[in-house]
């Protein structure tokens, strides 16, 4: 198996030597794992892609290079131009330090190159690991998708359905904030929504008066639906979410039946 891996924590990051390693398990001794990630940190970028400006890839070593844009670009560097159109069997990306569910999940980096590889026709993943009290401060805070992650992608590549419909389908995968030890199971679950909980911009004032902006994160222990992904996470268990890149709102296209008309 042919892998292409990428993050938004950047080429150095912790959680993409956990996804290496998760990689080179699922891709087995015959395969190949292809590094492809941001030259640097690229959290809450999205699906943002450098559609103005060009974009530097430097390669550091044997399938391992490093681009100077977001997520996005690495996963279309690596289809269209370092893997030579040899095309890879999956996309892994992450893992995230800090989770990826409920909203979360529209401001992340870590899915926009899954949201990309997917919109290119190529199955992909996305792996965040959550953070909180009981694995915040422990030696590894990666332990549970380092030990969880490859057996997880395995049983998903095993199960995944058919799929013909032109936005493909992407996956959305969430550690709890436990270590190995403390994890529950996996649950497939929709996307949640922490209720009160939201980014917001914090001014600031620099030393020499000059105003500057912080954009801060809300509280990630809010609770969300039963069954939903950060509900599921804050209760030990690994979630797993179905995602598509299709945006329209199919429960309010009959409402608006009402502002169709015909011109003459």
């Amino acid at each position: 198996m042919r892998i292409l891996i990428t993050n938004d924590d950047g080429i150095s990051a912790e959680g993409l030597t956990i996804l290496e390693a998760i990689a080179q398990e699922v891709a087995g001794p015959d395969g190949e794992v292809w590094t492809v990630a941001p030259a640097f940190e690229q959290s809450g970028v999205g699906h943002c892609i450098s559609y103005t400006r060009p974009t530097m890839l430097s390669q550091l070593g044997e399938r391992r290079f490093a681009a100077e844009g977001s997520p996005a670009d690495c996963v279309l560097a690596g289809l269209h131009v370092v893997m030579q159109g040899k095309r890879p069997d999956l996309v892994l990306s992450g893992v995230n330090r800090g989770n990826n569910s409920a909203e979360n999940a529209l401001y992340s980096g870590t899915l926009g190159a899954a949201m990309e590889a997917a919109l290119q026709g190529v199955p992909a993943m996305a792996l965040s690991q959550y953070y909180g009290p009981a694995n915040r401060e422990t030696d590894n805070p990666f332990e549970a998708s380092a030990v969880h992650g490859a057996g997880l992608v395995k049983k998903i590549l095993a199960a995944m359905p058919q799929d013909s419909q032109d936005y493909r389908l992407f996956y959305n995968i969430n550690f709890p904030p436990q270590p190995a030890a403390g994890v529950k199971g996996t649950r497939v679950a929709t996307q949640g929504f922490r209720r009160g909980s939201h980014f917001a911009a914090e001014p600031k004032l620099s030393p020499s008066g000059r105003r500057y902006l912080w954009i801060r994160g809300g509280d990630q222990q809010v609770q969300t639906l039963p069954g939903s992904d950060a509900a599921l996470n804050m209760d030990g268990y690994i979630s797993v979410t179905p995602m598509r890149a299709d945006l329209t709102a199919r429960d309010a296209l009959d409402a608006l039946k009402a502002v169709e008309w015909t011109g003459e």
